[in-house]
């Protein structure tokens, strides 16, 4: 049900919308590219990129790459917010696969301030799970225009991302897309080319091409309009890297986005494990109390324990890559990992699903073997609970002899490990970011933006 309300008389106009494709098709970025479109012919000022938003990975009921998008406008007198906001939602309704899997929502806030509200609502929304009837309260409470398609579940998305300022770490994506006549078709682009794009920009780019495992990386797999998406630092690096890939298929157009891709922020609320939620996600600094145990399918499982003393069973799959370094931690180790909560079932309890481990002090551990023969130094046999040695080459019986420690090297060593590039998700902080993440953006109204950023082609 559409909701009409009274707006701001101010001419800044903060635009969100999510949750408008499903695993048939459709694509939430596409319909902002057209809206960009269409916002431009209408002599618009755009007060910041358009800004893709990844939220809470683990819901279970997200959309594919569970991206929400936000436009902040400024109109000029000749437009009108409840014409623009009218002809949003009827290309939403439009150009979503509604009855399909797809539950969109728009909110539009009309206001040169966000309130604290609207962006506590999008720190919550990147580890913890929001209900529509939240996001609408929200909406009522602060006057904004909301409509909500399906069961509306697009609206929290929506709202989060209008409060999602990313004024600090922040990465960028050119997204360049496929004429409609050509979606569902495979995309044809030449290996060679991306390999020179990952290393003539690496790393002002990233996670373009997997090397190790020789796999192309910007090109999605489904049926949606998106021909490629190139992620980065830098707007006019992106532009410059479209151009080296040389693609041959006609193309509708690209359009840049500033986004929390690569920044790790569904990880950096730190959480109690008495407090924990299913789905919900974070960071601990924790101990670990169980050895690791490797179990069917290579998966590594062990259980730590907080500052509270409160403990939880944790687990490293095999596809991310860190089963190797997690077998070999040990009772006692001390470790920060970041995380999402896996439910409980009748059979299981919750588990920590590890998306990094750092290693902040290993404990030594020693191995206890036999002593050494005094006479011929071989090492001895023992005969028996408290029957002493005896050696196997002079017979020498020692009965006063006692077992001896030796120190054992560990073959890991302190320090952060992230998964694979090929088990990376959209918010995975690959480990080249670590230490250079960027600590400010410019406040909206000053930002300049590459004047290449958009293009539709005809």
């Amino acid at each position: 049900m559409l909701m009409s309300t009274n707006t701001n008389e101010n001419n800044i106009l903060h635009i969100g919308f999510d949750d408008t494709d499903s695993k048939f098709g459709r694509c939430t970025t596409h319909l902002a590219f057209k809206l960009v479109s269409y916002l431009n012919k209408k002599d618009v000022k755009f007060l910041d990129y358009p800004l893709l938003i990844r939220l809470n990975p683990n819901i279970p009921w997200k959309t594919r790459g569970n991206g929400a998008v936000c436009l902040r406008i400024i109109m000029t007198k000749d437009n009108n917010s409840e014409n623009i906001f009218d002809f949003i939602k009827n290309e939403i309704e439009k150009n979503s696969a509604i009855g399909k899997g797809a539950n969109p929502g728009l909110v539009c806030l009309q206001s040169k301030e966000i309130p604290n509200e609207i962006k506590e609502f999008n720190r919550l929304a990147m580890f913890d799970i929001l209900s529509k009837q939240k996001a609408t309260k929200i909406a009522q409470k602060y006057n904004l225009k909301y409509v909500g398609f399906g069961n509306g579940q697009g609206l929290v998305g929506a709202m989060a991302a209008i409060g999602c300022l990313l004024t600090s770490d922040h990465t960028f994506e050119i997204l360049a897309y496929r004429k409609i006549k050509s979606c569902g078709t495979s995309r044809i682009i030449d290996p060679i080319n991306v390999m020179r794009l990952h290393d003539a920009t690496f790393p002002s780019t990233f996670n373009s091409y997997d090397h190790i495992n020789k796999r192309i990386l910007i090109l999605p797999h489904g049926s949606d309009p998106v021909f490629c998406g190139i992620r980065g630092e830098d707007p006019q690096v992106l532009y410059n890297s479209l151009k080296i890939l040389n693609i041959k298929e006609e193309l509708e157009g690209y359009m840049i986005y500033r986004s929390n891709q690569g920044t790790g922020m569904h990880l950096q609320n730190e959480l109690k494990f008495s407090m924990i939620k299913s789905f919900t996600a974070g960071y601990s600094r924790c101990i670990i109390v169980t050895n690791p145990q490797v179990i069917q399918g290579g998966h590594v499982l062990f259980i730590v324990e907080d500052d509270s003393k409160n403990t939880c069973w944790a687990a490293v799959y095999e596809p991310t890559g860190l089963t190797k370094i997690a077998s070999q931690l040990h009772r006692g180790d001390q470790i920060e990992i970041g995380f999402g909560v896996r439910k409980a079932t009748s059979k299981h309890p919750k588990v920590l699903n590890i998306e990094y481990i750092f290693i902040h002090q290993l404990v030594q551990i020693y191995n206890t073997v036999n002593p050494i023969c005094k006479d011929c130094r071989k090492r001895m046999k023992s005969e028996g609970k408290n029957k002493g040695y005896q050696c196997k080459k002079c017979k020498r019986i020692d009965k006063t002899n006692k077992k001896i420690s030796l120190l054992k090297t560990r073959l890991i060593k302190e320090g952060l490990y992230i998964p694979t590039l090929k088990a990376h998700r959209h918010l995975t902080k690959p480990l080249h970011r670590y230490g250079k993440e960027k600590t400010k953006f410019f406040e909206s109204g000053n930002v300049k933006l590459y004047p290449k950023w958009f293009e539709k082609f005809r």
